[in-house]
């Protein structure tokens, strides 16, 4: 069913937190009712794309203990095997149909475009009642407006890694602060040496995340329009931090995922890394038995100006989607499935919920023994907690053709945040959402 114009705009409001009939209706479908009333249990379907890899706790092993303990509110847990963009295209197809499950996967960043096009349900009264198991900056990762759709599962707030032997061996500590890191990165450079690499494919999450490192806010509303500052005072620190180093050729520019990056890990030329708390689990794996095995750490992200604050690079929650008939009891076991830490740790995740974590026997390995995760622990806690993503926040992977440009010499660090600015006002107005100009 296509989306109309009229609906698009009811949703808009509903989405920024205005008081409509339409709009409270839209959002209240499927109230609790008669939980496990009678003899028959209630039953709660739940989609998630977790790797389900070897060593890992696998998820229908943590679902079946939650059965187990619960007869009157039945779990039946199902895998996807595919891409999230294929997903979505699976879950919108099932929703419309009437056929969707109680609860999906959903990157943060997919949320409010979900929720805009009617798929996603406002249970802001019982994610309320978990708010504080969770960090304060993952759970806003749930947010639409003054919507709430789910719980946080995973996080991926930007920390610093670096090789602390080559970090000693060049007279130089763990960067606290910006100004750290551009000295460190001039001290190093001079010794053939990165302390950080620009990735232009990772643009749009990673320049986002440092921005809200930064203390900015990209999105927000006001009154029921949206609205969008992707060129704050953040953004403008991060911009003029990184053109320094590209124009004095101190970080190393190259793809994130290309092999550039990779073989500048292996000939100990990149000695240090801006990244996502989830690469923690494969950063190094490249390394294992050569002699750069072990000498690896991980630390807050340096101060990018708004104190020990990081910004969301990824991450997950676990959303109720509309059509869902018990979201009491969807709840119930969202809340506790993504309280189970150590399982999910298991899984590769950074976990959003609050609690000790165990360090896995590889990232002990290979980061010499530091309790990595409780590390990953403290970042989460520092997100910024007033990060929202907009509907149509995927459009803004044009951030990479800048940012690629930028390494080219024929654009600006800056021009990277103005394409964002641009791209998410065209994108709003595209999907007929109202933006405060």
């Amino acid at each position: 069913m296509a989306i109309t114009p009229r609906f698009t705009r009811t949703a808009a409001i509903v989405a920024v937190g205005a008081v409509s009939a339409f709009g409270l209706a839209a959002c209240s479908t499927g109230d609790s009712g008669d939980s496990g009333a009678g003899s028959e249990p209630v039953t709660i379907e739940y989609l998630h794309r977790l790797p389900d890899g070897e060593g890992m706790t696998p998820v229908a092993e943590i679902v079946d203990r939650w059965n187990a303990d619960h007869p009157d509110i039945q779990v039946k847990a199902t895998k996807f095997d595919g891409k999230s963009s294929d997903m979505i295209l699976k879950l919108e197809t099932d929703v419309k149909a009437g056929n969707g499950p109680c609860l999906a996967q959903t990157g943060y960043s997919e949320v409010p475009q979900l929720f805009v096009k009617g798929l996603l349900q406002d249970v802001a009264d019982e994610a309320k009642k978990y708010e504080d198991d969770f960090s304060a900056g993952a759970f806003s990762g749930m947010k639409v407006g003054d919507a709430i759709v789910g719980l946080p599962q995973d996080t991926g707030p930007l920390v610093y890694f670096y090789n602390e032997a080559e970090f000693t061996a060049l007279g130089l500590d763990a960067p606290k602060t910006l100004d750290d890191l551009t000295a460190d990165s001039a001290a190093a450079a001079a010794a053939g040496k990165y302390v950080t690499a620009f990735t232009p494919d990772e643009a749009q999450n990673w320049l986002s995340a440092q921005s809200a490192a930064a203390g900015d806010t990209w999105f927000g509303t006001a009154g029921d329009e949206w609205k969008v500052d992707a060129e704050g005072a953040g953004s403008e620190r991060v911009a003029a931090f990184w053109q320094g180093l590209l124009d004095g050729k101190q970080t190393l520019a190259t793809e994130r995922w290309g092999e550039g990056f990779t073989a500048a890990l292996n000939d100990g030329s990149l000695i240090g890394h801006v990244g996502a708390a989830w690469e923690a689990g494969f950063l190094l794996d490249s390394l294992d038995g050569t002699p750069a095995e072990g000498q690896w750490r991980v630390a807050q992200l340096p101060d990018f100006g708004a104190g020990a604050m990081s910004g969301p690079d990824g991450g997950s929650g676990v959303s109720v989607l509309k059509g869902c008939e018990h979201p009491a009891e969807a709840m119930e076991f969202n809340d506790w499935l993504n309280t189970q830490v150590d399982d999910l740790a298991s899984q590769g995740l950074v976990v959003a919920a609050k609690g000790d974590v165990e360090t896995p026997e590889k990232m002990l390995r290979q980061f010499g023994g530091q309790d990595v995760l409780a590390e990953l622990g403290t970042a989460t806690e520092n997100l910024n907690p007033d990060f929202p993503y907009a509907p149509g926040f995927s459009t803004l992977s044009k951030m990479n053709e800048t940012a690629a440009a930028a390494v080219a010499g024929t654009a600006s660090v800056a021009d990277i945040f103005t394409t964002a600015q641009e791209t998410a006002v065209a994108s709003l107005d595209d999907l007929g959402l109202p933006v405060a100009k």
